[in-house]
C-alpha cells in the first residue's frame, strides 16, 4: 500500500484553478520530487497535503487514512512532517531548542504537569533533550548545539530545521524547496543529508527548483505546469520528456 495517496486533487482561489485534478502515489522508501516553473501550484500542492488549505476536491490519503478536514497539527500527530521554503528559526534560542520544540510533540506531560514541575516531566524533558541532541549528531552539527540558531550560516539553519522536523519522528518527510537560498557545496550537501534521511526509513517528498539535486537524488518525479500534472517517471526517462523539455528549455 502506497505510504502516501493524492488523487483527482483540485485547488481553485476564486477564477484561479491552481491545482487541477493532480493524481500520484508515494511509496515506502522513496525520495520522489514534483518540479515544475514557478506557478506550477507545486507549494499549494504541499499546503494540502499538509492540511494547511482545504482541497476543493479531490483526497489526499496518509497510511490508508483520507486526511480531510484535519488540521495540520492532526496530519503532524500521523506522522508528517514538513519544512518550508524560508527558514523559520526561533529567535533568542539554540540550535538544540529549536529542535527541542519539534520533539515536544512526543511529550506525554500536560500543561498543569509541566508549569508545577511534576518528577516525571523532568524525566521526559532529559530524553527530549538526549533525542534533539542525536539528530544534531546524525546532521554533524552537534557543535553548534548552544549557539543561538539565527546567528548559524544559512546551510546550518537548513540542518537545524530538518533536525527539528526529524524530531516529530515522521514516516513521510515534506521538504519545500529544501536548496533554497544555498550555494552549490551547501546544496550538494543538503542533498546528502536527504538521502541520509532516507537511508533512517523515512519517506521524502520535495519540492525543488534545482534540478541537479533533484536528479541526483530522486527515485521518482512528477512534473506539474499551470497546476497540472504532466509527466511522472523515473529521473532518466523525465530528462527525456519532449513535454518537459519545451517547459523548462522552449519550443526549439
Amino acid at each position: 500500500m502506497a505510504l502516501l495517496e493524492v488523487k483527482q486533487l483540485n485547488k481553485r482561489f476564486g477564477g484561479l484553478l491552481a491545482v487541477n485534478d493532480v493524481s500520484f502515489q508515494v511509496e515506502p522508501g522513496q525520495i520522489k520530487a514534483v518540479i515544475g516553473p514557478n506557478g506550477a501550484g507545486k507549494t499549494t500542492l504541499f499546503n494540502m497535503i499538509s492540511g494547511t488549505f482545504p482541497a476543493t476536491s479531490g483526497t489526499v490519503s496518509f497510511k490508508g487514512r483520507e486526511l480531510k478536514g484535519k488540521k495540520p497539527f492532526q496530519v503532524a500527530g500521523l506522522g508528517m512532517a514538513r519544512t518550508f521554503q524560508n527558514i523559520k528559526m526561533f529567535s533568542g534560542m539554540t540550535a538544540l531548542e529549536n529542535v527541542m520544540v519539534g520533539r515536544h510533540v512526543q511529550s506525554n506531560s500536560g500543561f498543569f504537569a509541566s508549569m508545577f514541575r511534576m518528577p516525571w516531566t523532568w524525566k521526559e524533558e532529559r530524553n527530549i533533550r538526549d533525542k534533539s541532541m542525536e539528530l544534531l549528531a546524525f546532521l554533524e552539527i552537534e557543535e553548534h548545539a548552544h549557539t543561538d540558531a539565527a546567528s548559524l550560516a544559512f546551510g546550518q539553519q537548513r540542518a537545524v530545521e530538518l533536525a527539528r522536523a526529524l524530531a516529530l519522528e515522521p514516516s513521510l518527510l515534506l521538504l519545500d524547496e529544501p536548496a533554497a537560498g544555498l550555494n552549490i557545496y551547501e546544496t550538494a550537501e543538503v542533498g546528502r543529508l536527504i538521502t541520509k534521511i532516507r537511508d533512517l526509513g523515512i519517506t521524502v517528498l520535495l519540492v525543488e527548483h534545482d534540478m541537479s539535486l533533484v536528479m541526483d537524488i530522486s527515485d521518482e518525479i512528477v512534473v506539474l505546469c499551470f497546476g497540472e500534472k504532466i509527466a511522472e517517471d523515473a529521473p532518466e526517462k523525465i530528462q527525456q520528456d519532449p513535454e518537459v523539455i519545451k517547459i523548462y528549455l522552449g519550443e526549439e
